[in-house]
């Protein structure tokens, strides 16, 4: 005997699962007598086999303990498993209820508003953006094969991102080629990007970057081997730091010291610059971007 679930999926018939629903409902209304549930579920199962043959529909084999504990004369438990069982079908139907997502949202419902760390409730455009996003879900759930809809629903899975995918395009998350924009230069919006003539200029450009990519997307950015990337720009600034050094300052040593003085000082600066620009971000929908950033595999001094 197999049983035909909601979404469809056929599993092997377990009258384990008749008993526990029992359980559950009997310990609710704090039945006594437990051996009352071992008699119903067998009821139930010799009802089962007697009505089908191969396939029995969940909803079926719901309607059976129903009537059983109607007829057993046991009220309270009758109650309680019906009432369960019409919560939690009222639950799988809300699921898909835009109206009812979007008076979650409007409630400031807890589930709702802070779903994402990153994203700031009480800015106007995340707000438009968690609105759009319940109007999203409700249409996701439907177009999701039934069975994963139904392990979202029930927590066995978690759909990431139910807000944006499965029907839009978007990318999720960038690993972004640093490297290759700031050597071959790129375009931003209407301008043309020349390559980095300095550390403070590509950290400037990697901030812009992360701020174009994150708006065009929803997830995370990654800067991968940063040091390494930003390496040939500090460089620079060595090299004009040492050529202003040998204009004014005489001997090779203190030359070398001052134009390494000033690099140092130019990375730390550009750094920083660049971690307050990331942590100052905010996307068209309000959230702010999370960026991973790599770094610890350079070995040359800058």
């Amino acid at each position: 005997m197999n049983v035909i679930k909601r979404d469809g999926r056929s599993v092997k018939f377990n009258s384990e699962k008749i008993f526990d629903a029992l359980t559950k409902a009997a310990k609710k209304v704090e039945l006594t007598d437990m051996s009352v549930l071992s008699e119903l579920t067998d009821r139930v199962v010799s009802e089962i086999f007697t009505r089908f043959s191969e396939n029995v529909k969940i909803y079926e084999i719901q309607s059976i303990v129903e009537q059983e504990l109607l007829e057993s004369g046991e009220t309270q438990l009758a109650e309680e498993y019906i009432s369960y069982r019409a919560n939690r079908d009222l639950a799988r139907t809300k699921a898909t209820d835009i109206n009812f997502t979007i008076e979650k949202l409007i409630n400031r419902d807890q589930t709702v508003v802070n779903e994402n760390a990153n994203k700031d409730s009480n800015v106007f455009n995340t707000q438009r953006d968690l609105t759009a996003g319940a109007v999203s879900k409700a249409i996701g759930l439907k177009l999701l094969p039934p069975h994963v809809a139904n392990a979202h629903q029930k927590g066995d899975i978690h759909y990431h991102d139910l807000d944006y995918s499965p029907f839009t395009t978007m990318a999720n998350c960038c690993l972004i080629d640093f490297k290759n924009m700031f050597e071959n230069g790129f375009k931003l919006g209407n301008a043309q990007v020349d390559s980095p003539k300095s550390i403070q200029t590509a950290t400037a450009q990697a901030s812009q970057i992360i701020a174009n990519v994150a708006s065009s997307q929803y997830g995370g950015c990654s800067f991968d081997r940063a040091d390494e990337v930003l390496a040939p720009y500090a460089k620079l600034n060595y090299k004009k730091h040492l050529k202003d050094a040998q204009k004014w300052i005489d001997g090779a040593e203190k030359q070398e010291a001052y134009a390494r003085e000033k690099t140092a000082k130019d990375i730390y600066d550009a750094m920083q610059s660049l971690e307050y620009e990331i942590n100052t971000l905010f996307t068209s929908n309000g959230q702010t971007p999370f960026v991973t950033v790599g770094f610890g595999l350079g070995d040359d001094w800058y």
